[in-house]
């Protein structure tokens, strides 16, 4: 687990890498990224539940 110092430590190299007008850019995709990943999570589990669902309705 990260600890504050870790996540401090992670931000100021971030931040020395990439510079402060890029950052919030970097911020913005990241965040998009893990949206479509979670979308695309939550579809395949609706999948799952549907499937099993339709199983038990055959039975």
């Amino acid at each position: 687990m990260l600890g504050p110092g870790s996540i401090a430590v992670i931000g100021l190299a971030a931040l020395v890498m990439f510079g402060p007008k890029k950052l919030p850019e970097l911020g913005k995709a990241a965040g998009k990224t893990l949206r479509e990943f979670k979308n695309a999570t939550k579809g395949m589990m609706d999948e799952e539940d549907e499937k099993k669902e339709s199983e038990q309705l055959k039975k």
